[in-house]
């Protein structure tokens, strides 16, 4: 049984540094249990334990489901020390002290991470003992020392001959425990929750979020800022240049989601008055995304993007994605969604830029761009762009929070032909395009696009009519025979005729304003092709 001074509780799945801790602990005279898999571990390092039946009177049950689940346990750690009766009925009932809990638990985000990863599986990852022991230990942390990391270890051990960890230290632990609990049964809510038919938001939001990285500072200088990341996610790896920033990760989330193309719409409507024709989901000769063979490069600044190009050849399409407004791009973030080779690397070198973002990079490639010693070069996960934009959106406001998410699938989309002249085939390629770079601009936004490139790009006015004049402005001879896109509907037609005294030629925008007859006539009379959608892709 255990001395006066308390035993120490060890169960553990990452074993990293459970051998040394123990060890310190059984130099100084302290008992310790420990389950089975744990207690193996520490008997073939040399570490002798006390298996924690003892304590229980049972094995463990149930394939190892049940082995620490009894009042011997958790009368063990809970009870008061200072509280009379709680220590008389420990005597009574021959209840030991435990005064330290070493716990952490089994990989249920790793596991469910694996995409082959079955339900079985992942339920047999959802740890019940070590979620009990932590809590408990954290809550009695007056009396008890719980460690849920083994980056607490070396802090403890030090601490053993100066009497053990200091108050202050045993409740930032407790806090750490139940941190790390409320993260881990979050996941878990996330993980069976995406098993069903959704057909709302998440009944709760659990924000428990370990620290990644600290930050240089926050959007200012003066802000102190940090990184916190989920664990089933992944922060891309940093292959050069300087440490991040606060704004250096919020433009590449909004880089990385430029990469991930849109869904085409379920259906291009041209029937009606002026047509007779109805296209379902559209014909190869009407093309509502562009080709995934592709290469895209996106450029942002400041959350906003300013350049964004397609073409066969990732040099070509950063070459043209540069090209569309060299000036806003200067000291922005460059994404591409395929492998750097060192002909792409040449197009940026002579370019200012703060992120270079790839899924890899050509050996020869990371060469020429470490040369530029502060430019931060991120290699993403394949996949990473579209896992960031399944996410749910979160934002505080008042207090709170917001949350929201995209769900196609709950009104898909559908485009209108509604002028008299419909779309080329090149103008709905760039319809298609100008609309899909058009959703990440900042409202009120419009879109400028030709050939696979945005030509000019407005994010953020108070008034439409402005917002296409000026992405008319930076596209400069380049609106000639251009697309425009526009997030919201038209509520004049004065923005539609700012689009076509810019010379495009086709424009897409969403319907719903009580003025779409006369937008619908505006286009008519300037002999331009407007298309109307179901969507509406405000973004603030």
């Amino acid at each position: 049984m255990p001395q006066s001074g308390g035993a120490a509780l060890i169960s553990v799945y990452d074993r990293t540094g459970i051998v040394a801790l123990a060890r310190a602990l059984a130099e100084r005279g302290v008992p310790l249990y420990a389950t089975g898999g744990t207690r193996a571990h520490l008997r073939e390092h040399g570490v002798d334990a006390h298996d924690v039946g003892e304590l229980t009177g049972y094995p463990a049950l149930f394939d190892g489901r049940v082995k620490t689940l009894h009042p011997n346990v958790f009368g063990g750690i809970l009870k008061d020390r200072a509280n009379p009766a709680h220590v008389a009925e420990a005597e009574a009932h021959h209840i030991p002290t435990i005064s330290t809990v070493v716990a952490n638990l089994y990989p249920f985000e790793s596991t469910v991470a694996d995409e082959g990863a079955t339900l079985q599986e992942a339920i047999e990852q959802i740890d019940i003992g070590g979620v009990s022991l932590l809590r408990a230990a954290a809550k009695n942390f007056d009396h008890v020392s719980v460690l849920s990391d083994p980056a607490q270890y070396d802090t403890f051990v030090a601490a053993l001959d100066r009497g053990g960890l200091d108050p202050g230290t045993r409740r930032r632990y407790a806090t750490m425990a139940f941190e790390r609990t409320a993260e881990y049964d979050s996941a878990i809510a996330r993980y069976l929750e995406s098993g069903l038919v959704a057909t709302e938001l998440p009944g709760s939001l659990a924000l428990t979020i370990p620290i990644e990285q600290p930050l240089r500072y926050g959007e200012n200088p003066q802000d102190r800022a940090a990184f916190y990341l989920a664990r089933e996610a992944q922060l891309p790896e940093q292959l050069g240049g300087k440490a991040l920033s606060y704004n250096n990760l919020l433009d590449l989330d909004a880089t990385l989601r430029l990469l991930v193309r849109a869904r085409p719409p379920e259906r291009i409507d041209v029937a009606g008055p002026r047509h007779a024709e109805l296209v379902e989901a559209p014909p190869a000769s009407v093309p509502a995304s562009p080709p995934k063979t592709l290469v895209r490069a996106a450029i942002v600044k400041h959350t906003v993007p300013c350049g964004v190009a397609e073409r066969p050849g990732a040099a070509d399409a950063i070459r043209e994605a540069l090209a569309a407004d060299p000036v806003s791009a200067y000291g922005g973030i460059i994404a591409v969604d395929r492998a750097l080779d060192l002909a792409a690397a040449e197009q940026l070198a002579g370019f200012f830029l703060e992120i270079v973002a790839a899924p890899d990079f050509d050996d020869d490639a990371l060469e020429r761009l470490r040369k530029k010693k502060n430019l931060r070069i991120m290699r993403y996960r394949s996949g990473a762009p579209e896992k960031i934009a399944a996410e749910l959106r979160v934002r505080s406001a008042l207090g709170g929070i917001l949350a929201e998410d995209d769900d196609p699938q709950a009104a898909p989309e559908r485009w209108t032909v509604v002028s008299k002249r419909p779309p080329t085939d090149a103008e709905w390629r760039d319809l298609a395009f100008a609309w899909d770079v058009v959703r990440h601009v900042k409202s009120n936004g419009v879109v400028l696009a030709r050939d696979g490139v945005s030509r000019g790009i407005c994010a953020g006015q108070t008034n439409r009519v402005s917002a296409v004049q000026i992405a008319a402005h930076r596209a400069h001879d380049h609106g000639r025979g251009a697309a425009c896109a526009s997030d919201g509907f038209f509520p004049f037609a004065d923005g539609l005729n700012a689009a076509a005294d810019a010379g495009c030629t086709a424009v897409i925008a969403p319907q719903g304003s009580i003025r779409d007859a006369e937008v619908v006539a505006a286009a008519d009379a300037r002999g331009i092709a407007l298309v109307f959608s179901t969507y509406r892709w405000f973004l603030h």
